[in-house]
């Protein structure tokens, strides 16, 4: 197995901020790591802009779980990264990442800051964390990685509108427990700035119970504000 890096970021209408996370990722490509932007179809010159700065620019049907496996697919070896748009790796984290899957484990994540400096905020970061730990749950905005032969032999994200992200986790557990590292990705505040930080909390912890229960992840992903797949 190739034990270099390939860092997936599925994007949709981010052209106000892609170049810059991507410009940010130049020191790991300078060490081998290589990046594939997934655009979902968007509006805005997002897939131009990572024609410029990644490796690869690929569209795909839009849908995190969907875009990700497309860049997946892209190359044909390497251990993967799934990247959020919207946030920031810690220094050195191609190195983090490549010690921590020479062990038994197979997959793992980051502890995760949000780019908000109010308390509140420091609060639910830790709750994230925590419960991530206690759980063996990771969210895409941690930063899951795997190594490709695990990725493969769970199939992959199921192709659903929300909830990829825990669907990988729960497949990955049966597996192995995460890796969970104490280094920190820094993600954005936006969600919770726009929609309130308490009803955003609510809205999440409440959509994750009903996608254990059962509940269908398309319905849930309109609760989320998730527009339906363009045909």
């Amino acid at each position: 197995m190739s034990m270099s890096l390939v860092i997936v970021i599925p994007v949709l209408d981010e052209a106000d901020t892609l170049a810059l996370r991507l410009r940010a990722l130049a020191p790991l490509r300078s060490r081998g790591a290589r990046v594939v932007v997934v655009d979902g179809g968007s509006a805005d010159e997002t897939l131009a802009i990572a024609q410029t700065h990644a490796d690869a620019a690929l569209v795909a049907p839009r849908g995190r779980g969907a875009q990700m496996n497309a860049g997946a697919a892209a190359f044909a070896d390497g251990v993967l990264l799934f990247l959020h748009a919207d946030t920031v790796l810690p220094d050195q984290a191609d190195k983090l990442v490549l010690e921590a899957l020479r062990g038994a484990s197979p997959w793992g994540r980051f502890d995760v800051r949000i780019d908000n400096p109010r308390a509140v905020f420091r609060c639910i970061e830790r709750l994230m964390n925590w419960r991530s730990r206690w759980s063996g749950i990771a969210t895409g905005d941690q930063a899951v990685f795997v190594r490709r032969d695990a990725f493969e032999r769970v199939g992959g994200f199921p192709d659903i509108p929300l909830m990829e992200d825990i669907a990988l986790s729960c497949a990955l557990k049966r597996i192995a427990p995460p890796v969970c590292l104490r280094a920190r990705v820094t993600t954005s505040a936006r969600r919770w700035e726009k929609h309130g930080v308490w009803r955003t909390v609510l809205l999440m912890w409440h959509l994750r119970a009903a996608y254990f229960l059962g509940a269908d992840p398309a319905s849930l992903a309109l609760k989320y504000g998730y527009l339906s797949r363009r045909a």
